[in-house]
Order: C-alpha cells, then structure tokens, then sequence
C-alpha cells in the first residue's frame, strides 16, 4: 500500500528536508524544524503524489488516503490533547498548501478549521474568551467562503463595515464578541444565499473540502502564470499540510508575524521582519493593519517592536533564527505565533531576495564559513543579476516628490500609471512602461505585477503581498505610501493635493520608498565588490569561455567592462546602416555589373577597415569573430523614391531603371533568399572587401600596439560544402595578397556559421575545410521548425501555454530538436577535426538553460549580448559545478 500521508512534531516525525518533493518545501521543512527542537505545532502531509494522482484520476483521491487521514488525526488529537469536533476541547486545524519550491500566495489557505456553531462555544469557554473564539470563528467562515466556497471576497469585508459602522467604532480590533457573533451569522446567511447551501458544521466535510480547495488551487489561474513565470513544472503539484492551530489573536500577549533571517533586500546580516499583536497571520501578509517591527534598531519613535513587547519570546527567536542559519545554510524566510508568550514556528523556507540581496548573501556566507565558494556561484540565480545592471536615479536629478512609502524592493522604474493588472499586461504588451498602482495587490494580480516596470501601493508592509512577490521578481516597489488615495473609479491617484490621472507618468524608487511625479533622470548601475568577487569565483569555476556579440566600439568597450572573453559574433551587415554608409551599400546591390560594385566597394572599405580597427584596439589579443555580410537583401534595397534617385543619380541611371532593378531583385522570402555566402558566391568581390579591410585594419592595430589581433572570419549560412570551400580560398587569397604588401603577417582562422539543418548533418565534410563553428542558434531555430521568429510570436505563447512547447524556442534551445542537430553537429565536426573549435552566438548565449546544455556538450564558448556576458559568465559556473557534481554523484 502506498503510504501518502506523513506526520511531523510531537514524536512522530516522518520525513525532514531531505523529503521535499514528496512533501513539499512546507511540509518537509515543519518535519526538519521539529527534527532539530524547535517548537513546531505538531500535524501532517498529505503528499505531492496526492495531487499528481489527484489529477491523473478527474480529480479523485486515492483509495487508502482517507484511512491514512484518519490515522494522522487521530495521532494528532493525541498528541495535543484535543479532539476534531469536540464540543468542550475541539482541536482545530489550519491547511495550507506546500509545492516543492516556494510560490507565496499562489495557492490557498485554510486557518481555525474544525469551528461551527457547538465548537464555538467550547473553545470561548477553554480559552475563556468569547470575543477570541467568534473571531476565530467569522475568520474561518470568511476564508473557508471564499476559498473553498467561491464565496467573492468584497461580500465579507462588506459585511464587517456595516457592523463597524453599526457599533460606531473604526478598527476591527474594537468589535466585541457580540459583534462578531452577529457577523458571523451574517456570514453563514449571505454564504446559503450565494450558493443554495448551508455553511458546513460537520468537521470532516469541512476539512476534505479545504484538502480538495488547497489541490485545486494548484491549477488555479495566478499559480499557473507563476509557474510559468518561474519555470515550475505543473507535474510537480504540490503537498497539503494539516497542521494543530496556534493562536496570534488570543489577547495582547499574542502576536503573529513574517521574517528573515537577513535584509532580503539588501542582503545586510541583520534581522528583519515585522509583526502584529494579537493578529492572526493572514492579516500580516494583508496589509491591512500597519505592521510593527522586530528589533529596537529598526523601530521608529511611535513603533513597539517585539524586542520590547515581548522580550522574552525575541530572545527566543533570535536564538531560532540562528539555529535555522547554522543548520540551512542559507537566509530564511520564517512564519511564527506567539501564543500567550510562547514562541511556534509554522514555516521556514530559503528566502526570496533581491538579486543585489542574494549576491550579499552568497559571498558573505561563504566568508563567514556557512558555504563555500563553489556554493556561493551556485545560490546565485544568473539571470537576476540584470536587476543589477539595470540604471537607478540620478541624485542630481530634479524630481517633484508625490508621495513616500517603504522601501519594498530596490530599483527605480518610471512608467504611465493603471489601475488594474490586466490593463498593465495588455498595455506592456505594445511595448509601454507602466507602473502598476494598486490599494493592495493580490495573487490574482501576478500578471500584471510581471508586466509592470514598477508596483506601488497603498498599504502593506515590507513582507506584504506586493513586497514579496516584487522582490522575487526583480521589479522596484513601494508599499504601504499611506498618505495616497488611490480612486479607481475616476482612475486617479491623490497625494498631497496633487494628483495624478490614469495614463500619466510617475517614478518610483524602490531603494527609498519615494514616489516622483513625471520621469526622473536614471544612472548607470555601479557594479559592487561582491559582485566582482562572486564574478571572480565564477570564473575560477567554469570551462566555458563566454563572449559578446558586438559591432561597435561601445558594444565592445561594454562587453569588454563586464568580462567578455573575446566578440563571438559581430554582425557587419549592422555596420552598413549608417545614412553615410548606405548610400554606397544600396549602390553596390544595384550596381548591374561587378565593375560597378566595385567602384561601390571601394567607398565602403575604409569604413570597415577603420570599424575593424577600432574593434581590434579595444579587444586586444582577444579573439573577435567577424561574420562576413549576410544581410536580407530587403533590408537595404531602396524603396523611397528620394533613396531611387540617389542610387540612380551615382550609377549614372535613370530612376525607371532602379526601379525596375529593385523589382528584380526582391524576394518573397528574404530570409531564405539570396544572403550570407551566397553573396560570396555570386559577388566574391563583397567578400574580398571585407577581407581586405580585415587584414589591414588587424595589421595596422598590430604595428601601433605591439599585440596582434585575433580575427576569427566566418562565412554564414554554408549549407553545402564547395560553398565554404569557395569563399574560404577567397578569403585567404586575399590575405596572401595583403601580407605580401605588408611585409609581415598575422594568425587568422576561418570558419563557418552553422545554422542549416543540412549544414550539421554533413558537419563532418565542414570540418575538413573549417577551422570552427559557430551555431547561428536563431537561424537553425527558425530553419529546423520552419518557423519566422518575426511571425511566431502570434502563436508561440499560445503554443507554450497548452503545452505543446515547454518555452518559446527562440528564447531557449529546443534540446529535442535544435539541439539535437547541434549536438550532431558537434560529434561529427569533432570526429573529423579533434580540436574544432566551437561555440554558440544566438540569443540563446544568455539563456542559463541553453548555457546548461552547450556545456553537456562539450562548446568551448557561448557568445550573447554585451548585457547579458555577466549572466552568461555565472550560468556558464553553474552547469561546470552542475555537471561536476553529478558526475561527483
């Protein structure tokens, strides 16, 4: 029999965090914690291969899963000294979802399970407080409507200001039991009009219908566009955990709260978090009472943190927190009630941070000793350190301060301000900068947050929805601005007497929690120490070289600044679109005969020997890959009728005759058509130019600095042999020619772009005549799955969401199919040639996945833009200590 139940605390710990796909990162984590002693409410887990199985069956449970339930509650019940539905001491349970990785707020949640109208009663007269027990008791009508009813949840808080209003006071906190009697009811009466039934009272109903809401809620809209934002499996599912309720709302000797071990914001090793007194936790991650903090250090004048509200269960938690580190390795993110001055821990899990957090926290872990320096580069997500390279605001920038807030998540962003999620995501789409301006925000809002450049809110803490799920996602936020209203109906925001309407632009910095009217001026991110020191690791650790796709001095001087081993990829076609360089472009296509496109060429090789130049100065001795011309022809013939008479009027010809030429020579499908070497084939005089221009522009920088440059010349899309074979003797004839004149000579290599699918599948023949490859990752993409990636973007997200591709090709490398030609590509171009060198220059060179996998097997490089050489740098660690262990493994 399958065992998919496990119980944790109280002695009967049946799993630790060693468990945590089959547990869940909650349920495997309350194991490990009360493993280790520390003081765990006792309860168990239903297991993630419930929910697979659950899903697998049209939504039915295993057969032997109720009998395990039962089993696990009644161990429970003994262990706390309570019973499930007991009139005069019923336990009371909360359920909560736990998915191997953490997705905060995704899914649904459940707390004071096992109320109704008897056991009310008995727990007011156990904790001899009425006004406690019926809190408890519309709290869970309210979650348990909404959660697993549908109930909508502006029916609750509707129902609570009537009765505020009806007892003349303002907070919740100042309704007595009676209030909360009569809201309850309220509750139960508004819950059988919505839905035709009665609100639950047998217990056992009410808790496999909050098991059934939690596994559910797995495929639920906000957790599916979070599992695709951050690449989780639907197939993981996720863990229920049933769990003895502790209370944070028994009195003002009670108090719940949310923190981190560190600053996950910054990364500073100081505690961090808040709490509130006599609150239960949903109403810390609300945001709708305004949080206290933890320690003196943090505290305004008019704040009582916890050190001084109840020092002895800080005291207590300062030692957890410690004990956590110790044990973890790694900054935690915690859960915990206090009941009537004792100190419970319901969760821990490794923190979410910012990306300039998570490098802190890497490199001074591994300089206290916690890890070392190889799990340092690995805790880094590579593709967080864009949030580092991005600008932040000028301090000299004039700026009109609208409103302040707290400092949520580091950054600084400006857009046009809207109201609602789906506004910022349809309105990102078309490419605008929105700031997403919210009351609160919600899990249903994670689209819209995505889409955001930046997030701003009313209320909330530091460790609200907002703040949490912003940081996580590298987006500037500020939370908690109080002084803002926000009208959605009229869509205005109003601070201070000044208002802004939807539409209209604001900046937000989220490293001060200050809102700007208009935009404000940005700066150039400044990299840190940490950085250059995990940088540093990095690339003690990794095999692979990693380079920039760059054509201009500043590409190359970017690329250079941020570690780039050599240029992997520049692009020259990028180089003719200068107004003065065109002209003579668009007269060498339309030139009718090649005395007319030499005189056309000739213009142009001053330009690309003094480009090369220019190149060859910045990289040094390192390696710069210059790929030959392969330009769409569509891209430079000229259409206008002003561009037909300056081509005309330098050929000599009447405008008719360019005209007509044009026709000639446009094509219905331009990225298939007459391009790459096949120019060099049909006009070799464009390929001698260019070579030209790279010898002596490489022996000119040569003779001035004492280094000789590296050039590396690759003829693109060869896709039959006696193509290479052709435009390679070219290409070396004219070196001869130059190297002769010069008197001297340099190294130079040549190779070819492979990105035809016949081009690797005779990759054996290549490699006798090249001396490298280079995988035009796009091209292949494009030619392997037939496929525009100018058109795709009409289908491919619809393609990613049903299912059909795991992620958008063009984003990262198909292994199936793209990869596997390169990966034959690469077995039979080394079988030929041994030490054939070899690397990728698409986009796909930033992608740490595709990274992964050019590491398998076995590039010697990957080449991205000048951006993303730091990503690719640490992803390019990452899969040598991967592949490392696992072969350790």
């Amino acid at each position: 029999m399958n065992k998919w139940v496990y119980s944790f605390g109280a002695g009967h710990n049946e799993g630790g965090q060693e468990m945590r796909n089959l547990l869940g990162g909650k349920g495997a984590n309350l194991a490990e914690m009360a493993g280790i002693g520390l003081p765990v409410p006792p309860g168990f887990t239903l297991t993630t291969e419930v929910c697979t199985a659950f899903y697998q069956n049209q939504r039915n449970y295993p057969n032997e899963l109720s009998s395990q339930v039962r089993d696990a509650l009644g161990k429970l019940e003994k262990s706390v000294g309570l019973k499930f539905g007991d009139k005069r001491r019923p336990l009371l349970v909360s359920v909560r979802s736990g998915a191997r990785v953490s997705m905060p707020g995704m899914m649904d949640t459940v707390l004071n399970l096992g109320l109704n109208d008897a056991t009310v009663e008995g727990l007011g007269a156990e904790a001899k407080d009425e006004r406690f027990a019926w809190d408890s008791y519309r709290r869970f009508i309210q979650m348990y409507g909404s959660v697993v009813l549908g109930v909508a949840h502006h029916q609750f808080e509707e129902i609570i200001e009537h009765a505020k209003l009806d007892a003349g006071v303002i907070e919740d906190t100042q309704l007595t039991a009676q209030d909360w009697h009569r809201v309850a009811d309220s509750y139960k009466g508004m819950i059988e009009a919505d839905t035709g039934k009665p609100f639950p009272q047998d217990p056992e109903e009410q808790l496999w219908g909050a098991i059934g809401a939690v596994f559910g809620s797995w495929m639920n809209p906000r957790a599916i566009t979070y599992r695709k934002l951050h690449d989780i499996p639907a197939e993981w599912g996720t863990a229920v955990n049933v769990q003895a309720m502790v209370f944070g709302n028994m009195g003002n000797d009670c108090a719940t709260g949310v923190c981190f071990t560190r600053d996950p914001s910054t990364g500073e090793n100081m505690f961090y978090g808040e709490y509130l007194v006599n609150a239960q936790g949903e109403d810390v991650v609300a945001g709708i009472r305004t949080p206290q903090p933890l320690s003196k250090s943090r505290a305004k004048p008019d704040e009582t943190p916890l050190e001084v509200a109840m020092p002895e269960a800080y005291a207590e938690l300062m030692k957890v927190r410690e004990k956590l580190e110790q044990h973890y390795h790694d900054m935690q993110d915690i859960e915990f009630t206090v009941q009537q001055k004792k100190l419970y821990m319901l969760q821990t899990r490794n923190g979410k941070r910012t990306a300039a957090a998570s490098l802190r926290i890497a490199v001074d872990m591994a300089r206290e000793g916690l890890i070392d320096e190889a799990e340092a580069v690995r805790r880094v997500n590579p593709a967080a350190l864009d949030q580092l390279l991005h600008p932040t605001l000028d301090p000299k920038a004039a700026r009109t301060l609208l409103a302040k807030g707290l400092p949520a998540s580091p950054g600084a962003a400006s857009g046009a301000v809207v109201f609602t999620a789906d506004e910022a995501e349809s309105r990102a789409q078309k490419g605008e900068a929105i700031i997403l301006v919210r009351v609160e925000t919600s899990p249903e809002d994670i689209h819209g947050m995505n889409a955001a450049r930046g997030i701003l809110t009313a209320r909330g803490g530091m460790t609200s929805h907002a703040a949490v799920v912003a940081r996580g996602m590298g987006r500037p936020c500020v939370t908690g601005a109080g002084g803002i209203s926000i009208d959605y109906h009229n869509q205005t925001l109003t601070s201070a007497g000044q208002t802004v309407r939807a539409g209209e632009t604001i900046t937000l910095d989220g490293a001060t929690g200050e809102v700007f009217i208009g935009t404000v001026a940005m700066i150039e991110a400044a990299m840190s120490t940490d950085f250059a020191t995990l940088m540093e690791w990095a690339d003690k650790a990794r095999t692979m070289k990693v380079r920039a796709n760059a054509e201009t001095p500043l590409d190359a001087e970017t690329a250079k600044k941020y570690g780039a081993d050599g240029i992997g990829l520049c692009r020259t076609e990028h180089m003719f679109f200068d107004p003065e360089r065109i002209s003579a472009v668009r007269q060498m296509i339309m030139a009718p005969d090649e005395a007319g496109r030499r005189t056309a060429l000739d213009k142009l090789l001053p330009f690309q020997r003094d480009d090369f130049q220019k190149l060859f100065r910045i990289m040094g001795d390192l390696p710069v890959t210059i790929r030959l011309l392969d330009p769409p022809l569509h891209e430079f013939l000229p259409h206008a009728d002003a561009e037909l008479e300056e081509v005309a009027r330098a050929l000599g010809a009447n405008v008719e005759a360019m005209r007509r030429r044009a026709a000639e020579l446009a094509e219905a499908n331009p990225m298939l058509g007459h391009r790459g070497c096949r120019l060099g084939v049909t006009y070799p005089e464009i390929y001698e130019m260019q070579a030209r221009a790279i010898f002596e522009g490489a022996l000119v920088v040569a003779k001035e600095t004492g280094r000789a440059p590296v050039p590396e010349i690759m003829i693109p899309l060869v896709g039959v042999l006696k193509e290479l074979e052709i435009t390679r003797a070219q290409v070396d004839k004219v070196a001869e020619e130059v190297f002769a004149v010069a008197g001297r000579r340099i190294e130079y290599t040549v190779g070819t772009m492979i990105e035809l699918p016949r081009a690797a599948l005779i990759a054996g023949k290549i490699a006798e005549v090249a001396d490298f490859f280079s995988f035009g990752t796009n091209d292949l993409t494009q030619t392997v799955f037939g496929l525009s990636r100018d058109d795709a973007g009409k289908f491919l997200p619809q393609y990613a969401e049903l299912g059909i591709l795991p992620k958008d090709p063009f984003v990262s490398i198909d292994v199936e199919g793209v990869g596997e030609m390169i990966r034959i590509a690469t077995e039979r171009g080394r079988k030929a040639k041994p030490h054939l060198k070899l690397g990728i220059c698409g986009e796909h060179g930033g992608d740490p996945a595709s990274i992964m996998f050019c590491q398998e097997i076995g590039l010697d490089y990957v080449s991205c833009s000048p951006y993303r050489v730091p990503v690719a740098r640490l992803a390019a660690a990452q899969a040598a200590l991967g592949l490392e262990s696992d072969r350790t493994a």
